[in-house]
């Protein structure tokens, strides 16, 4: 069974016009009548108007009441020629619900009360089948009038449900783009600082607890505690410029690392004391912007893990690849002996995170332990020719 919802609340002026129209066809009703037929005595016009009136207070609960209201308005007209008005807005309040069911019955009810009314009336003295035929197509007219304004009055709140509910899936594509973009930035944030904030913690550790340490080791170890912590400074703010609705003073900042920056990033990883085997058989310069950056990111985070998980081995670090075929980043290590010595948190994202930036920038992602003990991490990126 459908259901039908209520509809839409009428306004001021909605109810005005609906009243206006009816009580004019009421007028022009009753006019007509007693002016043919003159001979109505005075206290029967005066209790047809008045029986008119009480249905038009009567029409104000037609929503609520719909078919009490139309049938029993339908039955007071056909003694009362004053409520034909108020009980035709009654007939089509009905049929704009739509409901067969309801409309048939109403239908029939006046049908018969107009002609009971042509019948007995002296006023009308049309043939049966005229008074039938004229009925039947007033009756249908009626239907028809209500069922269409039943029909737009579904189709604009059919409208509006889409609007609403389209402008609640566009608030929560924002919301969710929102999100993903904080994420972004909370793996970018983790990409740039975890490596420059491990090499501080990696020397401040070794001022720490080496006591063998001459003056000049002392001041190398300052000066790259010193340096890292400047430029995760700026890298700091790189990231957080993002944030900002306009550049304002993050202008003059530098650009993001990029491929050609790799060398550099191996060489300071290097001045740490790491062990690095290299093998880059690619023009990194030629890597797209994006790209290179990906692939900046994915050899610094591996640099990092071996870093913080493993800082007393060798690391091999292979690139190779051409435009047309792809670049293949492949990091590996092996871990030491007894579990990990060092004791830098890690958040557990930063996997996670290459994996996204890769798969985003339409690459494949996947690290694993081998057999042999060794810990491999294989990055493949998209270089077109």
């Amino acid at each position: 069974m459908r259901t039908t919802p209520p509809p839409p609340p009428l306004t001021l002026w909605g109810e005005t016009w609906r009243y206006a129209l009816i009580t004019l066809i009421g007028a022009m009703i009753v006019v007509a009548r007693y002016a043919e037929l003159p001979s109505y005595p005075d206290w029967l016009l005066v209790v047809d108007i008045l029986v008119g009136l009480a249905s038009l207070v009567a029409l104000h609960w037609r929503r609520r009441y719909p078919m009490t209201i139309a049938l029993v308005l339908t039955a007071v007209s056909v003694p009362c020629i004053s409520v034909a008005g108020p009980s035709l807005l009654a007939f089509v309040s009905v049929a704009t619900r739509r409901r067969w069911r309801e409309i048939i019955p109403l239908s029939l009810a006046t049908i018969a009360a107009g002609l009971v009314v042509s019948e007995f009336d002296p006023a009308l003295r049309d043939p049966l089948l005229v008074s039938l035929a004229s009925n039947v197509g007033l009756t249908a007219l009626v239907v028809v009038w209500g069922m269409y304004v039943g029909s737009r009055r579904e189709l604009l709140r059919t409208l509006v449900d889409r609007a609403e509910t389209a402008e609640s899936e566009q608030a929560a594509r924002v919301a969710q783009a929102r999100t993903a973009e904080r994420a972004r930035i909370a793996r970018e944030m983790h990409d740039v600082l975890a490596h420059r904030i491990s090499m501080v913690s990696l020397h401040a550790g070794a001022l720490a607890y080496r006591t063998d340490l001459s003056p000049e080791e002392i001041r190398r170890s300052a000066e790259i505690i010193q340096s890292s912590s400047h430029e995760a400074l700026v890298e700091l703010r790189e990231v957080l410029g993002v944030l900002r609705d306009d550049s304002g003073d993050a202008a003059p900042e530098l650009p993001q690392p990029s491929a050609r920056d790799i060398a550099t990033l191996i060489a300071e990883a290097r001045a740490t004391g790491m062990v690095i085997d290299e093998s880059i058989k690619a023009d990194l310069d030629a890597l797209p912007v994006g790209t290179g950056r990906t692939a900046y990111r994915v050899i610094q985070e591996s640099l990092t893990n071996a870093r913080k998980h493993a800082p007393h081995t060798a690391v091999f670090v292979g690139v190779h690849g051409s435009p047309g075929t792809g670049i293949d980043m492949a990091i590996s290590n092996p871990l030491p002996l007894g579990g990990t010595q060092n004791g830098t948190p890690g958040a557990g994202l930063g996997l996670v995170g290459l994996a996204e930036r890769v798969h985003l920038a339409g690459g494949e992602f996947g690290h694993r332990l081998t057999p042999d003990g060794r810990f491999e991490i294989h990055a493949r990126l998209p270089w077109p020719a």
